[in-house]
């Protein structure tokens, strides 16, 4: 039975973790360590594990480590495991900044550690089609794509420009580079980025527009605003229109939904279909059995954070920025 240490509650993510390693079989969860440690309690309390005060002691004792603690923190943690010769999964973005990314991945292969990125849209059925789609040459060549990672403004931790490295820019570009990287086999060359505080009074932006030139000649842009009110339906959404020479394709990958009314709490969006997080899971639990390589690799989040370092960039510079 593998063990696996949970690092960290600070993201959202780190309870659907946990929810879908309980509903494995052969999986054992090692612990929990937070350096807070009210949340850590909490968390153990909820999802019924055991609280650890020392993640080295919580690490030795397990067979892979699933961090989910704040950006800035991810490189300490990674650094413990990875010593420790554990595979790890961690939390987007990788890092808060290009160095640490570099130094978590320069650890992990130096220990021969597989480092795993959580980027669960790209485990969508809908994303896998498209994939399909365009390696078939239904669109004939791709010329232009457009999308969108809205959300809803989470507050904690995530507004404060220390912990998480930055607003809605760092939040919710690295889904969508992720899945147009894979989609078109291509990097991100150069982007234009403007953002800005427009809807609440935080520290962080809310609301970014980035403008980006692929490696495979097209033109993109991405809209990766906290804009979504509390009110509305549902938390968010990630979608991406394709523009080719022979027909378009529109992703929409939260759409498997239906809409509920009730007198009680309104109207709300019942989601159905694929868990991305379970997905993400169970090739992380198939990493530690096989050994093999992650679907979502510490390289990937390298390149997701280069971009939005770039994106950055320009916006406080007023130009183009090419990303290295």
């Amino acid at each position: 039975m593998a063990k696996i240490a949970i690092l960290g509650i600070a993201h959202m993510h780190g309870y659907s973790y946990v929810r879908a390693l309980k509903r494995m079989n052969d999986i054992e969860i090692a612990g929990l360590y937070d350096e807070d440690r009210s949340r850590m309690n909490k968390a153990c309390e909820d999802l019924g594990i055991k609280p650890c005060e020392k993640p080295e002691e919580l690490v030795a004792r397990s067979d892979g480590v699933i961090v989910t603690s704040e950006n800035s923190t991810h490189r300490e943690f990674v650094e413990i495991a990875a010593g420790a010769g554990k595979h790890i999964l961690c939390e987007k973005p990788i890092a808060t900044t290009v160095e640490d990314a570099e130094a978590m991945i320069k650890i992990c292969r130096e220990n021969n550690v597989k480092l795993q990125i959580a980027f669960p849209v790209r485990y969508s059925a809908s994303v896998r089609k498209a994939r399909e789609i365009i390696a078939g040459g239904l669109l004939g060549e791709v010329v232009s794509l457009v999308g969108t990672n809205h959300g809803r403004m989470p507050g904690g931790w995530f507004i404060d420009p220390v912990l998480g490295g930055g607003g809605a820019v760092m939040d919710h570009t690295v889904h969508v580079v992720d899945i147009v990287r894979w989609l078109l086999d291509c990097e991100f060359t150069q982007v234009y980025a403007t953002c800005g505080t427009l809807i609440y009074d935080i520290p962080v932006e809310d609301c970014g527009l980035e403008m980006f030139r692929l490696s495979t000649g097209q033109y993109m842009t991405l809209d990766c605003s906290w804009s979504r009110p509390k009110a509305h339906p549902y938390w968010g959404d990630v979608t991406l229109h394709i523009v080719g020479t022979e027909g378009t394709l529109f992703l929409d990958v939260f759409n498997s939904k239906i809409e509920v009314y009730s007198n009680e709490k309104g109207s709300r969006w019942e989601a159905y279909g694929d868990n991305f997080d379970c997905l993400l899971i169970e090739d992380f639990v198939e990493v530690l059995r096989s050994g093999k390589d992650p679907f979502t690799r510490g390289e990937d989040g390298l390149e997701a954070l280069k971009v939005v370092d770039a994106a950055y960039k320009s916006f406080r510079e007023g130009q183009e920025i090419q990303i290295c």
